[in-house]
Formats: structure tokens, sequence, C-alpha cells
């Protein structure tokens, strides 16, 4: 059985989504950064990134966003939650996820981890990679409503692992300091994957835990 690990309001909610979209057998395990689960020795042994999310599979561990939802689209290919049998398609599919990660959540992060960039007593550095949050997150995003979503979904009339990803980041705008209006397709489609049955099931179960 998979075990995902995860915190609530992380990128881990992609992965989340994602199983129950394809009816996984999972189980979940929280981990609490207030409690600072993420660097104990228990975590590190499956993690040493010490960071969420982290998919245990009989066959090892799986970190990284963009590689645990094609995991589990390809685990699961009767959901249809990837274009399999289509290597271009699969990897415009990649390409899109690699943005999100490699991107839109680095953007998102200056705002609360810019340790992670400068040295965490260069308290004006941090300072000013928090200011410029809204305008590089809006930026990110606008590249998204302009020229990556392809329909109603992220690659046209087919829901994949990318709606559930862009959802998830795209819940974050608003503490980021981005007025959704500005975004009027990515936040319709922020409201259509929100109506989602196995999207409300993943987060009730986040919110409950």
């Amino acid at each position: 059985m998979l075990n995902l690990f995860y915190a609530a309001h992380t990128c881990a909610l992609a992965s989340h989504i994602a199983l129950e979209e394809a009816g996984a057998d999972y189980t979940l395990t929280r981990i609490s950064f207030a409690g600072a689960d993420q660097r104990k020795p228990d975590y590190l042994k499956i993690n040493p990134k010490g960071r969420v999310p982290a998919l245990v599979t009989d066959r090892g561990v799986l970190t990284e966003t963009p590689a645990m939802l094609a995991y589990i689209a390809q685990s699961y290919p009767q959901a249809k939650l990837a274009p399999l049998q289509d290597p271009f398609a699969f990897a415009q599919a990649q390409a899109f996820n690699s943005y999100l990660c490699s991107s839109l959540h680095v953007a998102h992060a200056h705002r609360m981890r810019g340790y992670r960039w400068v040295e965490a007593d260069d308290t004006h550095a941090i300072e000013a990679m928090k200011k410029k949050v809204p305008q590089s997150v809006y930026d990110g995003f606008a590249l998204v409503e302009q020229h990556m979503l392809a329909g109603p979904w992220v690659l046209g009339e087919s829901y994949t692992i990318c709606d559930a990803y862009l959802f998830t980041l795209a819940q974050w705008l608003e503490a980021d300091g981005v007025d959704p209006a500005r975004l009027p397709r990515v936040a319709e489609h922020r409201r259509r994957v929100a109506d989602r049955p196995a999207v409300m099931r993943a987060i009730a179960a986040e919110l409950a835990a």
C-alpha cells in the first residue's frame, strides 16, 4: 500500500488529489511543521531532504511532486490522469509540472523561506525577497493564464495531473498578495477543480487530521 507523507497547506495536496482521482489504496501520514517533524530522524530516514511530500511505495520512496504525479498517473492508467499513450503530450504535461515546481513554487517560497537562498541573518535580503513575491508570483501565473491553459483544463479537454498541481499552487494566490481577479482563467480553473469530488475528499481529509 502507498503511504503519502504530507503537511497541510503544502504542495503535497497535488499528489493527495491524484491518489484520490486514481482510486488508489493508500494511507496518509501527517508531518507537523510546527513540531519540526520534517527534521526528526525518523522522517529524515524516509526523506533526507526534510521536506514534503514523500510517497512510500513497495519499490522505495519517491519525492518531488512532478515525479510523484507521473508515477501515480502511470500506476493507475485506467484513471486517465495523463496522456500516457502520446509521448509528446506526456512530455508537455511533464514540462508544465516542471515549470510549476521550479518557477512558480519557488516564487511563492520566497515569501516565507528566504533563508534557503540567502543567509538567515541577512534580514534586508529576505525582506526584499518577500516584497517581490506579489509581482513574481503574478508574473508566473500570468504566463500560465496567457500561454499554458489549452482549454478548460491545462492540456485541453481532459483533466490531468497538471490540473491538480495548478489548483494546489493557485490556492496560495491571495496569501502571496495576488488578486485572482487579475487572472480570470486561472481563477475559473481553480473553481472548476475545487468542485471535483476527489478534490473535496482530499481537502477534507487534510483539514480533519
